[in-house]
């Protein structure tokens, strides 16, 4: 992958347009950051951290799935997620990475993406659009989120973990870039 091959956010679309554009510029900049890795590359990690770019990437496959699967749309998990026992190993999809190759994990994130976007779809349809609360509530307040909310939380957690991967994946290749 090319990272000037990614789409750029809109520069003056609306406000959906915009969170999607950024969301969706996240992904691929993930998406290239694992590109033509081999499974050993990406199950390496940067000391002190016991981060991988295949953890990682797996990670917020299971991030997708949680927040617009079953927060937002009251579902369970996508599978693999949906037979782990996570009171076993809460680190499971970091952990568990290793086993997979490059192919598997971004089979699973790319899944996981087109279902997250389905139900962005399905909801952004609605008479409630932006605004549409999640089927589960916050386990602080109580209160739901608003898709809009998990849209812009969406952004933040990639954004956080693509700064992980520029340092990961430096320290593999020397490879760089935004």
């Amino acid at each position: 992958m090319d990272p000037d091959s990614r789409p750029n956010p809109p520069i003056a679309g609306d406000e959906v347009a915009t969170l999607r554009g950024f969301l969706d510029y996240h992904r691929d900049t993930l998406r290239w950051k694992v590109d033509g890795l081999t499974q050993a590359q990406q199950a390496q990690r940067l000391a002190p951290s016991t981060m991988t770019l295949g953890g990682m990437m797996k990670h917020l496959a299971l991030v997708e799935s949680s927040w617009f699967e079953v927060v937002l749309g009251g579902g369970d998990y996508m599978p693999p997620f949906d037979g782990v026992d996570w009171a076993v190993d809460q680190d499971w999809d970091w952990d568990s990475a290793v086993e997979d190759t490059p192919e598997q994990l971004r089979a699973l994130f790319d899944e996981a993406v087109a279902r997250a976007d389905r139900i962005i779809d399905e909801a952004l349809a609605g008479p409630a659009g932006l605004d549409t609360p999640s089927v589960r509530p916050s386990r602080h307040s109580g209160n739901p989120y608003s898709l809009r909310w998990i849209l812009l939380h969406m952004v933040e957690e990639y954004a956080r973990h693509n700064g992980h991967a520029d340092l990961i994946r430096e320290s593999i290749d020397g490879q760089t870039g935004d």
